[in-house]
This record gives structure tokens, C-alpha cells and sequence, in this order.
């Protein structure tokens, strides 16, 4: 990215701030001055994808020491002075065998069986293990408002270890109980919703400062009251950290931001810190839904995921959760995604999607752009 562009950046983001009634120049809680906390050893399994960075450099940052366990294949070379432990989630855990630990981070844990092994070996040896299960383990999302006592999800065949979008949630809720079963007395659930921010692999979330960035008539789905919540990633890092300092058991939805959040303000907060004021042309989720359209983060009104964005939050803010505001995480995902490579940028993993001509799994904006540009023709159609 040119000097030029991070410079404009980041004036647009304090102007941006500004404008919406944001605290530009408040430190985000990782920089903070806190009681120095007891220094932990803490294994992370996983800790090479999008969230387990965040863990490793939010635990450093406040005197951790850090092990990862891992199978050694993704971003080996990312933390070349930590003692990684190379294995395998799937049968292949001898190299945590007679380990001692305080606290274990979970942040790959999808198949119940694959918790429930490293649970069980870690549990004489260990004395927190905290889990990062998914706001999706709930049974449904027919209620708003739900918290952290809501049912949780079932499915009839508790040995399936297939992840789809069907199981993923009720596998999450298996893989919870067998954490909370191998450690009674010291066991915290972490409960996240979208997590988004610079490293995001899925690009569901980047996709919209992208697209506003381009500019143009931009097509946005719904209406601009439709509620979002949203995570940054560096903020559920310091929330677990601070979970295991003070040793906070239980469950907690990582959901945010503080106050609520819309479409529309979200939109409206890109546009502020990008500089630039795309056109928005809102198109009702029944138009999108007859033609197959997909659009990442956002949910329509009604149906299985009506709720999704109305999570509490209020437990977690008790225990410690932090939100920084939308600007920051808006300004700093931009520059990841500028710095990322012209092929890694034509490739989005997530956006616009329609049959039967976007339907890959990853495609570039402008064929993207190209979609909606047919998409926002057909819609005036309908409305003339």
C-alpha cells in the first residue's frame, strides 16, 4: 500500500470517527494499562489460522509464555521462537502426554470426539481449559435476545463427524459438554458470533469495506435497520486472555458491539473512514431470495437466522469483554487486505454469490460488481 494511501487512511479514520460520534483517539483494551497479571503457561492448539495468532500476541503482550500444538502445516514459520508441539487433533496427541500447563485455549476444536481426547488427557495436568465454541451451538434462533442459558443444539446422531451446516453447531454444543464433563471445576465456553478484522481467511466480513472502497452503485441487502453484531478478532483475544488471568468460568456470548449496530451504521462507518460514498440501492431480501443471491454477515428478517444478530452480550461485558467501535477495525482490515497479494485479492472467499454464474468459492470483485451490476438492472425493472 503507498504512503499516500495508509496516510489518507488514516486521517479519513479520526475524521470518520469523528463524524459518527466515536472516541478516535481511545486505546483499544490490548494497550491498556492493567495490574500486571501472573504469568501463565498457555497451550494454544491450533494457534496458526485467523483468531489463534490473535491468542499468541494478546498472551505475549501481557507475559505469557505460549505453547502451540498443531500438525505444523499452516503458517509454520508465523511464531518461530515458540516451542510448537507437532501432532495431530485425530488420534496423535503424544506429545502432550506428561505436559504441565495452567491454561489450554481450544481454538480448533470442531469434532466432539477430537475435544473430548484432549480434554480428557489434559484434565489431571491442567486446571482451566477454556473452549471456543460458536453462538451457532444454540438450538435455534426463533427468539431475540438469546443468552448464555438458551437450549443448546442436538442431532440425532451424536457420532457424526461430518462439519456441515447442519452439524456444525450441534457438534460445537457436543464438544462443549465434553470440556465441561472432563473439567467440572474448571471450564469456560466462549461463545463468539462473526469474527472479523485484519487475517480473516473467510472474507465475509472484508467483503464490505472492499466493496465500499470500489465505490459506484453498491447493492446492500434488506434494510438499513437490519442489525449486525460482529467481533473483532483482537478483541476476542483479549477477552479470553483476560478470561484465564482471573480464571472466569462459565459460558460467555462474545458478541458485540456495545451498542447496537446496523446495517445501514455499519455501512455508514466504512464509508467514513474509506473516504468514499458508494450509491446504496437496498433490495428486499424476498427479490434476493427468489434468485439465490447469497451476501455474507447480513441475515434477512425472517426465517432460521432471523435472531442471529440479536445476541446478549451484557454477561460477557460483566466478565471483562471490550469492543473497540467499528472505525478502527474498519481502517486496519483495509490495510491488511491492501497488503495482501494481487492473486490472494482477485480470489475473495466470500461476497456476492448467484446462481449460475457466481457459484465458485472464490471470485474477483469485478466479477462480483459485474453480478450485482445485473442484479440492481433486474431490481429497477421490478420497481418501474
Amino acid at each position: 500500500m503507498s504512503t499516500s494511501r495508509r496516510d489518507f487512511l488514516a486521517t479519513s479514520a479520526a475524521l470518520g470517527a469523528a463524524a459518527l460520534g466515536l472516541d478516535a483517539c481511545r486505546p483499544a483494551r490490548e494497550s491498556e494499562e492493567r495490574d500486571q497479571p501472573r504469568s501463565l503457561r498457555i497451550l494454544i492448539l491450533g494457534g496458526t489460522g485467523f483468531i489463534g495468532p490473535h491468542f499468541v500476541r494478546q498472551a505475549r503482550l501481557r507475559g505469557h509464555t505460549v505453547t502451540l500444538f498443531n500438525r505444523g502445516r499452516s503458517n509454520a514459520d508465523l511464531f518461530p521462537d515458540l516451542e510448537t508441539l507437532i501432532g495431530d487433533r485425530d488420534g496423535q496427541l503424544d506429545a502432550l502426554r506428561g505436559r504441565d500447563f495452567d491454561a489450554v485455549i481450544d481454538s480448533s476444536g470442531y469434532v466432539p470426539r477430537h475435544v473430548r481426547d484432549s480434554a480428557t488427557l489434559l484434565a489431571e495436568r491442567v486446571s482451566h481449559y477454556l473452549f471456543i465454541s460458536s453462538v451457532s451451538a444454540y438450538a435455534d434462533f426463533d427468539t431475540p435476545g438469546i443468552d448464555e442459558d438458551y437450549p443448546l443444539a442436538t442431532m440425532p446422531d451424536a457420532t457424526v463427524e461430518e462439519v456441515t451446516e447442519d452439524t456444525y453447531g450441534p457438534m460445537k454444543a457436543l464438544a462443549e459438554r465434553a470440556v465441561t464433563e472432563a473439567f467440572p471445576r474448571g471450564a469456560t465456553v466462549v461463545r463468539p458470533g462473526y469474527i472479523v478484522g485484519p487475517g480473516d481467511t473467510t472474507d465475509r466480513w472484508t467483503y464490505w469495506p472492499v466493496r465500499v472502497a470500489a465505490a459506484g452503485e453498491m447493492l446492500v441487502p434488506g434494510d438499513p435497520g437490519d442489525p449486525i453484531q460482529i467481533i473483532d478478532a483482537r478483541d476476542l483475544a483479549s477477552f479470553v486472555i483476560h478470561l484465564l488471568e482471573h480464571r472466569t468460568l462459565g459460558a460467555f456470548n462474545a458478541v458485540g458491539p456495545l451498542a447496537p449496530l446496523s446495517m445501514g451504521g455499519m455501512l455508514d462507518s466504512m464509508s467514513a473512514v474509506l473516504g468514499m460514498t458508494p450509491r446504496l440501492t437496498w433490495v428486499s431480501a424476498d427479490f434476493l431470495a427468489a434468485r439465490g443471491v447469497e451476501l455474507p454477515i447480513w441475515n434477512p428478517p425472517s426465517g432460521r437466522y432471523a435472531n442471529l444478530h440479536r445476541i446478549r452480550n451484557d454477561r460477557a461485558v460483566a466478565a471483562g469483554l471490550f469492543i473497540r467501535n467499528a472505525t478502527y477495525t474498519v481502517f486496519d482490515t483495509v490495510q491488511w487486505w491492501d497488503r495482501q497479494s494481487a492473486s490472494r485479492r482477485r480470489e475473495m472467499r466470500s461476497g456476492l454469490r448467484m446462481p449460475p454464474d457466481l457459484t465458485s468459492a472464490t471470485a474477483s470483485l469485478e466479477a462480483q460488481m459485474a453480478a450485482e451490476a445485473r442484479l440492481l438492472a433486474e431490481w429497477r425493472g421490478t420497481r418501474s
